[in-house]
């Protein structure tokens, strides 16, 4: 949550000043995108997955208590590393919205989240079982058929980050959760969690006091 989350808050507010000046008759638009994932959002597939649960902030509860020991999940419950992982990723999407909602009409900043698809083969599956770094791969390869490779992923963020079919502020864009030779993008629907508008105003105006803004 720190990193994925209440980081990316903070960088986003520091960014939004230089985002802004570079807007120029040469430059008429800026671009601030953050890496969103398919766990998080329950009206896909890949949302739907229990295991170890999906993504859910709760009331907030853990948040509000600033994570003071022992609090370790922002839904103030014991501590579940993937389930953790999920809901910094429902917050990077709430925010995204939150941000688009706040700051696109008065900057003309662009505000987007994607998911370039699974990349199942890199050093974020360290501490991982042995047995899962080697099993993960092949069944999103072979099974989920969500796999993309690393260089996919970095083309398909740098697609969101300077093509001109993504121009849509707000948007949550995404090749699908099953990967098909030459799939274009699309605005992916988000579930009710994501668009819950009294929570993101919620959380938005605690990550503000969390980091200090």
């Amino acid at each position: 949550m720190a990193t994925n989350h209440l980081g990316h808050f903070l960088l986003s507010h520091l960014l939004l000043p230089a985002l802004q000046a570079a807007i120029s008759p040469h430059t008429p638009m800026s671009r601030l995108i953050t890496l969103g994932t398919v766990t998080a959002n329950s009206k896909e597939f890949g949302g739907k997955v229990p295991i170890p649960a999906p993504a859910d902030l709760g009331q907030l509860q853990g948040l509000e208590a600033g994570f003071k020991a022992p609090v370790a999940m922002i839904d103030g419950k014991p501590f579940k590393a993937g389930k953790a992982y999920k809901d910094s990723k429902l917050c990077n999407m709430m925010m995204n919205r939150e941000f688009h909602a706040r700051h696109h009409q008065d900057t003309g900043i662009i505000f987007n989240t994607l998911y370039p698809g699974c990349v199942a083969e890199t050093a974020l599956f360290r501490d991982s079982p042995a047995l899962f770094r080697k099993i993960f791969p092949w069944f999103q390869k072979n099974i989920t058929k969500g796999y993309v490779s690393q260089a996919l992923s970095g083309d398909r963020v740098a697609q969101v980050v300077i093509d001109d079919h993504f121009l849509q502020s707000g948007v949550h864009w995404s090749w699908g959760n099953r990967q098909k030779p030459g799939a274009i993008a699309f605005a992916q629907g988000m579930s009710s969690k994501a668009t819950n508008v009294e929570k993101s105003a919620r959380l938005w105006h605690l990550s503000l006091a969390m980091v200090g803004l």
